[in-house]
C-alpha cells in the first residue's frame, strides 16, 4: 500500500511539473499519426489501383511490360517496408539521405524532423494499406466491374465511381487499425530526435530518474489515445452504414412501373362483362391467359 501511495505521489509530482511537456508530446503524436495515416491511405489506394489495372493477351507489348513493371515495383515496395522495422527505416531515410548525397541533401532543423517523420510513417503505412486496398478491391463482386465496363466506363472510372467507394467502406476497420498502430509506432521517431510522446518521457526521465512513474503516465496516455480513436472510428463506421431500419417508398416511379401501385379508379376484372367473358376470365386466371387473348 505504501508503494502505491509513493507511486501516486511521484506521478502527481511529475504531472504537476511537466504536464505542458507531456501534452505537447501528445499533440505531436496525434498530428503525426493523423497526417501519416492520411498520406499512407493515399499511397495505399494508388498502389492498389495500379496493381489491379487489367491487361489482355492481345494488348501491345509496351502496355503489358509497363503494367508488369509497375506491379513488380509495388510488390518490392510492399515487401521491403512490411518486412523491416520502422525504426530502421527511420535511420535509413533520415541518416541515409545525407550519406548518399554527401550532405548536400538532409533533413535539417525542426521542420526537417517533421518532414522526415511524416515521410517515414506515411511510407510504412502505405505499404500495409496497399495490401488492404488490394484485398478490398478483390472483395467486390466482379459483376459490378463487368457491368461498369458494359456501359463504357474505363478502368479509372470504374475504380473511382463503383469499386473504391465500396472497397473503402470494407477496409475502414483496417484504416482505423493502422491509425491506432501509428499512434503507438510514432514512438520510434525518437531515434531521429522527433519530440513525440515517448521522446518526452525519455527527456523527463533523464532529468529526474523517475522512470517508472513517468512510464505510468505514458501508459495511461497511450491507452487513452487509442481508446478515444477506437470509439471515434466505430462511430464513423456506424455513420457510413446508415440507419439499420429501412422504409420502402411506395410512391417511387419504379415501384409504380413494377405493378405494385393500384389506381383508385381501377376496375375489377369482372366489371361490365358478359357471362361468357367472366367464364373466360376465370379460366385464364386459373390456367393462364388463353391463346388469342390480349
Amino acid at each position: 500500500m505504501d508503494v502505491l501511495l509513493e507511486l501516486g505521489n511521484d506521478v502527481a509530482r511529475l504531472w504537476a511539473t511537466y504536464a505542458p511537456t507531456y501534452l505537447n508530446g501528445v499533440k505531436n503524436t496525434l498530428i503525426l499519426a493523423v497526417i501519416a495515416t492520411l498520406f499512407g491511405c493515399i499511397i495505399g489506394l494508388l498502389c492498389g489501383v495500379l496493381n489491379t489495372i487489367p491487361y489482355a493477351p492481345h494488348d501491345n507489348v509496351f502496355k503489358k511490360l509497363t503494367l508488369k513493371l509497375i506491379r513488380a515495383l509495388v510488390r518490392v515496395y510492399v515487401e521491403v517496408f512490411r518486412g523491416t522495422p520502422m525504426v530502421l527505416q527511420a535511420v535509413f531515410i533520415y541518416y541515409g539521405l545525407p550519406y548518399f548525397t554527401h550532405n548536400e541533401l538532409s533533413f535539417t532543423g525542426y521542420s526537417g524532423m517533421w518532414l522526415a517523420s511524416i515521410i517515414i510513417v506515411s511510407i510504412n503505412t502505405g505499404a500495409y494499406m496497399a495490401e488492404s486496398v488490394r484485398g478490398g478491391i478483390i472483395s467486390i463482386d466482379p459483376g459490378q466491374t463487368e457491368g461498369a465496363k458494359a456501359i463504357g466506363m474505363t478502368h479509372w472510372q470504374t475504380m473511382m465511381n463503383v469499386i473504391l467507394p465500396q472497397a473503402i467502406r470494407n477496409i475502414m476497420p483496417q484504416i482505423g487499425n493502422n491509425f491506432i498502430i501509428n499512434i503507438k509506432d510514432t514512438s520510434v521517431m525518437f531515434i531521429i530526435g522527433f519530440m513525440e510522446f515517448f521522446a518526452v518521457h525519455r527527456t523527463i526521465v533523464g532529468n529526474n530518474f523517475l522512470y517508472f512513474p513517468s512510464a505510468v503516465i505514458e501508459m495511461v496516455g497511450y491507452l487513452t489515445l487509442t481508446l478515444l480513436a477506437s470509439f471515434g472510428l466505430r462511430a464513423i463506421e456506424k455513420k457510413l452504414d446508415g440507419d439499420s431500419s429501412y422504409q420502402l417508398a411506395h410512391d417511387d416511379q419504379l415501384t409504380m412501373a413494377a405493378g405494385t401501385y393500384s389506381h383508385p379508379d381501377r376496375s375489377s376484372p369482372f366489371d361490365e362483362k358478359t357471362t361468357d367473358q367472366i367464364k373466360r376470365t376465370k379460366l385464364s386466371l386459373k390456367h393462364g391467359r388463353m391463346r388469342g387473348d390480349r
